[in-house]
């Protein structure tokens, strides 16, 4: 194995930046989908036109391979990418883009998926707490001292099962729960695993689920916490404190290849979708005693989220939908499964809502800022960002956007 390497660095300015925007603090995008894991934040001050040139960028440098997405208590930004066989974990400076520290490990993974889906890694690490946590496409957990890059812990997550691991590799991005790490892992008895964040030892494991690719959420379903779990073919309810199921319905796709994250809206409804025949599906859940309630509220093969997000605004899903052909932006009643419209001046992409906003990614390296309507998205900018696969989805620290490609990561300000 090669050895593990912590590199300290002094920031080196990247470009100018002014405070104006940042807003500090854990809850600014601290995970996957950002504070509440639903890529959606509170309305942020954007400006409403952008000039011909697009938002002012601050700052953009290199970065390694990888489609993992960028994390932020505010101050710090962190990041993956690949290097070789190994991965590094980065940490940067969110004004200058200047690196704080970087540590290079050993993460043996051979693709065999397809050679189009380009590097790993391509899980989002998680800042818990002061630790910064990763996994790599081959299943390997890290804990690292967040403000230093000093290794604290591994933990192999496919231990005794490594035949769970998919031939994509491992994307589920971890959720802090507690004083643990739970994530998706698969095999029997280890569908669903739950670390101890201060040890790396296992809380607890349970269930016979195969791995998909999704990322798991916690709800408030009726005053007390449950874990939901997309995977291989079902969609699932467990107690997050013994990985006890609770309810599990089946959702089926090609492969199982179930990546997009499930988004839950206060009404109870619970929103799941897939590409490869897996379509998409609302479930009604409530909480009876110890019992929990499924309702299917409506499930059709005409919305398909593939590998992208979703995002909930309101009685409305918007995404890009369709598998690996076109796939115009579209809207969907929450309610009826419904296609309110589709609107095609804006391609297969990542997305962030923010108050009756949506800032756009598109694979081509498209920004667009708009307003979704009746018909179509009111679009107020769009500007050409980044020159390679954009497959990242954006983050949003107060009115500052952090976007990656294959080999570039970059700031720029939404804001008036």
């Amino acid at each position: 194995m090669k050895p593990f390497l912590v590199t300290a660095v002094v920031a080196v300015t990247a470009g100018s930046i002014t405070t104006g925007g940042m807003r500090s603090g854990p809850a600014c995008w601290p995970q996957w989908g950002g504070p509440n894991r639903n890529f959606v934040t509170a309305a942020a001050d954007l400006a409403t036109t952008w000039p011909a040139a697009g938002p002012r960028r601050i700052w953009q440098r290199p970065l390694g391979d990888g489609f993992s997405s960028i994390v932020t208590d505010g101050e710090t930004l962190y990041t993956l990418y690949r290097d070789a066989s190994d991965d590094v974990a980065v940490a940067l400076d969110a004004k200058t883009g200047g690196t704080r520290w970087s540590a290079k490990y050993a993460a043996p993974f051979i693709e065999t998926c397809s050679e189009q889906l380009g590097p790993a890694p391509r899980a989002a690490p998680l800042v818990a707490g002061d630790r910064l946590i990763t996994v790599s496409s081959g299943g390997l957990m890290n804990s690292f001292e967040r403000r230093t890059g000093a290794r604290q812990w591994t933990r192999d997550l496919l231990e005794n099962v490594p035949d769970a691991l998919r031939a994509c590799g491992y994307s589920s991005s971890p959720l802090a729960y507690k004083n643990t790490i739970i994530t998706t892992a698969g095999g029997k008895g280890h569908g669903v695993v739950a670390i101890d964040a201060a040890t790396g030892t296992i809380a607890w494991r349970s269930q016979d689920f195969q791995n998909g690719y999704s990322s798991p959420i916690v709800i408030d379903l009726d005053g007390r916490p449950e874990l939901i779990v997309f995977t291989f073919g079902e969609i699932a309810g467990l107690n997050p404190d013994t990985g006890a199921l609770e309810w599990s319905r089946p959702h089926v796709s090609d492969q199982g290849v179930n990546v997009a994250t499930p988004i839950w809206g206060d009404d109870h409804l619970l929103f799941i979708s897939s590409a490869y025949g897996g379509g998409s599906r609302v479930l009604r859940l409530a909480r009876k005693g110890d019992a929990v309630a499924v309702d299917e509220v409506w499930a059709n093969q005409r919305v398909r989220v593939h590998f992208g997000n979703a995002v909930r605004l309101g009685s409305r899903i918007y995404a890009s939908n369709g598998d690996m052909g076109s796939a115009p932006f579209a809207a969907v009643d929450v309610m009826t499964g419904e296609m309110l419209w589709r609107d095609r001046s804006v391609t297969r992409a990542t997305l962030v809502g923010t108050g009756t906003r949506l800032i756009l990614l598109d694979e081509d390296g498209n920004l667009v800022l708009a307003t979704p309507g009746e018909s179509g998205l009111d679009v107020h900018g769009k500007t050409q960002l980044l020159a390679e696969r954009a497959w990242t989805a954006p983050t949003l620290c107060g009115t500052i956007l952090y976007v990656r490609d294959r080999h570039q990561i970059m700031a720029v300000d939404l804001g008036q």
